[in-house]
C-alpha cells in the first residue's frame, strides 16, 4: 500500500493517522473521565489531568499533520456515489470534527492559562496564551466541557454512520480507510 492517497483508497499516511487520532482522542476522555475516581487535590488526579492536557496538545499537534498531508492529496471516491444529501452532512460532521480537534486544545491552553496553571508539554512549560482571569477560566471551562460533551455525541455519530455505510449501504466508505485491504 502507498503512504500516498490513491482516487480509490486513502494512503498509509491518512490511515495511520486517522487511527493513531482515534487512540489519541479515547486517550483524552479516558484521563479526564478516570480522574473522578480519585479525590481532588491527589496526585493521581493530578497526574490524569496533566496527561488530558498534553495528549490534548498532542491531538492539536497531530491534526495540524493531517491537514498538511490532506492538501494537494486526492480523496478517495465512494462507490456507490452519495445521495447529495448525506454528502453534505458528511461534509458538515468531518467539519466538527476537525473543530475539536482544533478547537479543545486550543481552548484547553487558554482555559489553563486563564487559570494562571503551568502549561506542560512533555517536560516543557509552554506559554501562556492569555493573562490569568477567574472570570475568563470560569467561561472557559464551560465551553471545554461543553464541547467535549458534544464531541462524544459527533465521534459517536462518525462511527456510526461508518458502520451504516459498510453494513447497510454496502458502500466502500469504511473500507477506504481500513489499514488492511
Amino acid at each position: 500500500m502507498s503512504w500516498r492517497n490513491t482516487e480509490i483508497r486513502y494512503g498509509s499516511l491518512s490511515i495511520a493517522l486517522h487511527w493513531l487520532m482515534l487512540l489519541l482522542i479515547v486517550a483524552i476522555y479516558a484521563a479526564i473521565e478516570l480522574r473522578e475516581i480519585y479525590p481532588k487535590g491527589s496526585d493521581p488526579r493530578e497526574a490524569l489531568k496533566t496527561w488530558h492536557f498534553m495528549l490534548g496538545l498532542t491531538c492539536l499537534a497531530l491534526v495540524m499533520v493531517r491537514l498538511a498531508a490532506r492538501v494537494g492529496a486526492p480523496r478517495p471516491g465512494i462507490t456507490p456515489v452519495l445521495p447529495p444529501w448525506q454528502h453534505k452532512i458528511g461534509s458538515l460532521m468531518h467539519f466538527l470534527l476537525y473543530a475539536l480537534m482544533i478547537g479543545m486544545p486550543i481552548v484547553g491552553w487558554l482555559l489553563r492559562s486563564a487559570e494562571g496553571k503551568p502549561i506542560p508539554f512533555f517536560g516543557l512549560e509552554l506559554p501562556p496564551l492569555i493573562a490569568a482571569d477567574k472570570a475568563t477560566a470560569e467561561l472557559l471551562e464551560e465551553v471545554h466541557e461543553t464541547a467535549g460533551t458534544v464531541g462524544y455525541f459527533v465521534i459517536g455519530f462518525h462511527a456510526l454512520a461508518a458502520l451504516f455505510h459498510h453494513y447497510v449501504r454496502r458502500d466502500n466508505t469504511l473500507r477506504r480507510m481500513l489499514p488492511w485491504g
